[in-house]
């Protein structure tokens, strides 16, 4: 029965999502994504506006995709965020459910009067589901008559596509480190489209998954997730999120500044990755870090990696002369869980596929 029987160690849901995990590594998975937030920005001066708030440059060719924090003027990161450019003077973001009301309202308050911007929330009129894992570019080729090749359709672009009679904007684009789709589809059609996908699935191994499954696939990434390992207290630089800054594109962007000064003179603080060595326990997140005995942070994400058969946390490793790393990788941790101290390896690159070869197979 789909009733939670909670718990902090393996909770009743614990094997059922493993399947679903490892079908997305193995074979293919559907995920239900409509909760994600959708807005379109749009007019004269939208590239201006998003370039500002944007740490990086959402200057790029149509059907290009970038992956981006808004910073404040502290270097905090205030949203967590995808750009796509749908059209010369129109971009589709798109960010976590949870936090839409707050990202909305973030870019709105820098829309200024005359600027010939409008922002849109088009969350309600557009279902997403995202077709994941090595199988789901057969099965995307199954279902529609556009080429999906790799050559063709690569990874960070999106483009329109044809499922059954049905106009759908396809995003290759992933939030758990595999070849595969998120697949925008009018609120109406949605129904269909799943039927498609969903009669189409079975000769691919297709499984439905869901977001506890996400979130152990996201955790084997090392993907951030705003509010928990990221926050408008922690910029790219502490977060280990520098490749999403473009320091060098025209006319800065909010927050700059305090980027630069944090790189002159270093931060006392990185979010690193621990996988514990015994794989009983379970980490949920908010968890002691210890190194070389002492309390050095705290855990801010936590799962178990079905992949890997241990668990994985992130979290901020904190040093006032400064935290860099040779520092990081210097030292001997622990996690504490349950009152329990266990043994983990620390490192800076995801523990599943850390060149990210899969998502651009």
């Amino acid at each position: 029965d789909p009733v939670y029987e909670y718990s902090f160690g393996r909770q009743n849901w614990f094997k059922y999502s493993e399947i679903e995990h490892m079908s997305v590594r193995n074979t293919v998975g559907l995920f239900d994504q409509t909760s994600f937030s959708k807005f379109v920005v749009e007019g004269s001066g939208s590239t201006e506006i998003l370039q500002q708030l944007c740490a990086n440059d959402v200057d790029i060719p149509l059907g290009g995709v970038i992956y981006t924090s808004m910073l404040n003027e502290r270097g905090g990161i205030e949203a967590d965020l995808t750009v796509t450019r749908l059209a010369e003077n129109q971009y589709l973001i798109v960010t976590g459910g949870a936090v839409g009301a707050r990202d909305f309202g973030w870019i709105q308050s820098h829309i200024k009067e005359g600027t010939g911007v409008s922002l849109t929330d088009m969350t309600s009129s557009y279902s997403t589901l995202g077709l994941m894992g090595p199988f789901s570019r057969d099965l995307l080729s199954k279902i529609t008559n556009a080429d999906v090749s790799n050559e063709s359709f690569p990874f960070m672009s999106s483009q329109k596509i044809e499922i059954g009679p049905v106009s759908v904007q396809a995003t290759r684009i992933t939030y758990v480190g595999e070849l595969g789709w998120e697949l925008y589809i009018p609120t109406e059609s949605a129904t269909m489209v799943f039927d498609i996908i969903k009669d189409s699935g079975a000769p691919y191994g297709l499984k439905m998954a869901g977001f506890h499954a996400m979130e152990s696939l996201r955790m084997e990434k090392s993907y951030r997730a705003w509010g928990h390992d990221i926050c408008d207290l922690d910029t790219p630089i502490e977060a280990g999120l520098g490749f999403v800054v473009s320091m060098d594109k025209p006319g800065g962007f909010i927050g700059k500044d305090a980027l630069i000064e944090q790189v002159e003179s270093g931060s006392n603080r990185r979010l690193a990755v621990f996988i514990i060595e015994d794989p009983t326990p379970i980490s949920w997140g908010d968890e002691a870090i210890f190194r070389d005995g002492q309390i050095v942070g705290r855990t801010t994400s936590g799962a178990f990696g079905h992949t890997i058969g241990r668990s994985i946390a992130m979290g901020y490793i904190e040093n006032s002369e400064g935290v860099d790393s040779e520092y990081i990788r210097s030292g001997s941790y622990e996690i504490e869980i349950l009152s329990q101290k266990y043994s983990a390896k620390v490192q800076l690159k995801p523990p599943y596929d850390p060149k990210g070869l899969r998502v651009r197979s």
